[in-house]
């Protein structure tokens, strides 16, 4: 999962060496958490949060059946290092 939104975001974003994705996990849920720049939030979202929710939608969807867990994708500004 976290392959695939890593791979959604860089294709959005006009910093794709910016994007991190990292993945924690505990008993209950799966949390993806996808860090963009600031400026590259707009692109990720989408209007009225469209693109973040395609992205949800198709991180649960390749999860599928074999994942019993909930899973999450966070999508979070970064600060330029």
């Amino acid at each position: 999962m976290k392959d695939l939104v890593e791979y959604l975001a860089k294709a959005l974003v006009e910093h794709p060496d910016q994007v991190l994705v990292t993945q924690r996990e505990d008993e209950e849920a799966i949390v993806i958490e996808l860090k963009v720049l600031s400026e590259d939030m707009g692109k990720v979202i989408g209007k009225q949060g469209r693109i973040a929710k395609s992205i949800r939608t198709l991180v649960k969807a390749a999860a599928g059946q074999e994942e019993k867990k909930k899973i999450a994708v966070d999508i979070i500004p970064r600060d330029e290092d």
